[in-house]
């Protein structure tokens, strides 16, 4: 199904697919007289909640995306998340903000499977794009999102549109996006692909500042009316970029060092395909013991490499490595740190 923004007549859509319906259903309740929408949480780090956003605040957000992308009338834009969550309703309301022409993919793990044409703008999460590394040279302007985006999979995306620009004219640009459901999508991104960041750029309009335990805050008055404190510890860099080192309730304490999980598990998945999880398990000695969740059957060989990997510092070398089938996710695909740890302990 295509809905041209620029020239939307709704009552000659006619939805088919569950997905359509309620995108329909959205649009609808965009069009009402309410000035408010209500959004989901993803439940990632906190029970799912319902809260009303401002229309104008989405559109605000929206409105920077689209500066950001360039983004002009009549581009085409690809949704493919669920219209439930914040993610997918953005898509929808970047649509309305930039006019453009929105494509509806039934949200999968596989959205471009049968796509052949060019697209100006889609957003995926990091499962998604690892299921069509085939397609994505299709996208000009890719935003990757709900989870943390890992090595090994910024490592395919390069191999594969480096390999594309020598047979294609098309030019891809690919980011990892930063936010949350209070800001409205995202508030930063970091290129992935030509060009390789290190570093989030704050989109225009944001401020960002530290706690004193080193925890990110933020200030987007177009988008929230209230300062926002997260608990991700971060390294800012000027008054626009920052490092994401991890969550502060991931933080694990062993022999007294503070071992971030984060820049550990991305240091493992720059060599490993597998998903890989650090986990501190309750020490009498140590206080937490550090140890290394593998998704996968067990491997010797694959244990070997994990082993020999130059870490940093030797206590970030994890004491034991555990191999399981599955490692338990929330509904958008987030690792559930809670539910592994969980898992773990019972074994």
């Amino acid at each position: 199904m295509l809905i041209k923004f620029n020239n939307l007549k709704i009552n000659q859509l006619q939805p088919e697919t569950e997905f359509e319906k309620k995108i329909f259903f959205f649009i609808e309740d965009w069009l009402s007289a309410s000035e408010t929408v209500k959004v989901q949480t993803s439940g990632s780090t906190e029970t799912p909640k319902v809260f009303e956003i401002e229309k104008q605040k989405m559109l605000s957000s929206a409105k920077m995306t689209c500066d950001f992308l360039d983004l002009k009338e009549n581009d085409s834009a690809l949704i493919c998340l669920p219209v439930e969550y914040i993610s997918g309703k953005m898509m929808v309301v970047r649509a309305f903000e930039r006019r453009l022409n929105l494509i509806i993919k039934n949200p999968s793990i596989k959205p471009l499977e049968n796509l052949k044409d060019e697209i100006d703008f889609c957003a995926m999460t990091p499962l998604q794009v690892e299921n069509s590394l085939d397609k994505i040279h299709f996208i000009k302007n890719l935003i990757i999102g709900g989870a943390a985006v890992s090595e090994s999979l910024k490592s395919k995306i390069s191999k594969v549109l480096h390999r594309q620009s020598q047979i294609s004219n098309i030019k891809s640009q690919i980011f990892e996006t930063y936010g949350m459901s209070e800001t409205l999508s995202h508030i930063a991104l970091k290129e992935i692909y030509p060009k390789a960041d290190d570093y989030f750029t704050i989109l225009d309009g944001i401020e960002i500042s530290l706690d004193k335990r080193g925890c990110l805050r933020i200030f987007a008055p177009n988008l929230n009316d209230e300062v926002l404190q997260t608990n991700d510890l971060v390294e800012i860099i000027g008054e626009k970029q920052f490092k994401f080192l991890g969550r502060i309730d991931n933080v694990i304490n062993s022999g007294g060092a503070k071992i971030f999980p984060e820049e550990l598990e991305a240091l493992v998945k720059k060599e490993i395909s597998n998903e890989a999880v650090f986990l501190g398990l309750n020490d009498e000695v140590l206080g937490q013991k550090l140890i290394l969740i593998v998704e996968g059957f067990q491997d010797e060989n694959l244990t070997s490499q994990i082993s020999n990997l130059k870490f940093e510092k030797s206590f970030h070398k994890p004491k034991e490595i555990i191999f399981i089938d599955e490692i338990p996710r929330t509904p958008n695909g987030k690792v559930n740190r809670k539910e592994l740890l969980n898992l773990i302990t019972g074994i």
